[in-house]
């Protein structure tokens, strides 16, 4: 899942952004609304954080700008101001939830979670494939009965595979999509991050599931 943290304290950007990568979100910052916008109009984001005191652009002008060109997005607005108005004001401007500064960390993160949920019920709660299971609520995986131990960043990598299967994923999608647009594309971290997958998801079975397409990427799929 990727996560856009629009905010121009840097301070609380760098905290917020920090504590969500530790829960294995890739995480964009932008400090003023012009880039905010500019990243939600062309970066396919789950989640967008707005804070609505913002430079060259304040974060209720970018949410309507944003709805105003079909960007469907989940926000969550991030402010220090908490009259009845200024909620309504928020979400009538098209955002979907609303949280006061200052905030325990634990409370942003079950309202970032439930908006992810919100946004993907569509698709079921839990995402299955072959016999293998992914709880996004618990962040538990399966293979048949056996439950699998991911660290962060490869739970996040299985996750948007399986949220594409037997879609061929470049190197350049799974950046986008797990890690962040501050990635090097040049090492080979996402090669070694497949092989840690392999070993924990396919080694142990006779159907292999992730499968190199060479030259390209990565593909989800049962064995031919």
């Amino acid at each position: 899942m990727r996560i856009l943290v629009v905010e121009d304290e840097k301070k609380v950007a760098s905290f917020i952004k920090r504590g969500l990568e530790e829960e294995g979100y890739a995480v964009d910052v932008a400090y003023d609304g012009d880039e905010g916008l500019d990243l939600a109009e062309h970066t396919p984001y789950d989640l967008i954080l707005m804070d609505v005191m913002l430079p060259k652009k304040d974060g209720i002008t970018v949410i309507r700008e944003m709805r105003g060109r079909d960007i469907a997005t989940p926000v969550l607005c991030l402010t220090a101001k908490d009259t009845v108005d200024d909620i309504v004001q928020g979400l009538d401007s098209g955002s979907d939830d609303y949280l006061t500064k200052p905030f325990a960390f634990a409370e942003l993160l079950a309202r970032v979670r439930a908006l992810i949920r919100r946004g993907t019920q569509d698709r079921g709660a839990e995402l299955r494939f072959a016999d293998l299971r992914l709880d996004p609520v618990t962040h538990k995986v399966w293979r048949s009965e056996k439950e699998i131990d991911l660290t962060s960043k490869e739970y996040a990598l299985l996750e948007y595979m399986m949220r594409n299967p037997n879609q061929v994923l470049t190197r350049t999608m799974i950046a986008e999509h797990v890690w962040d647009y501050t990635f090097d594309s040049f090492t080979n971290i996402i090669d070694v991050y497949i092989n840690y997958l392999r070993k924990k998801v396919d080694r142990d079975f006779d159907q292999k599931l992730i499968h190199t397409v060479r030259g390209v990427g990565y593909v989800l799929k049962e064995s031919d």
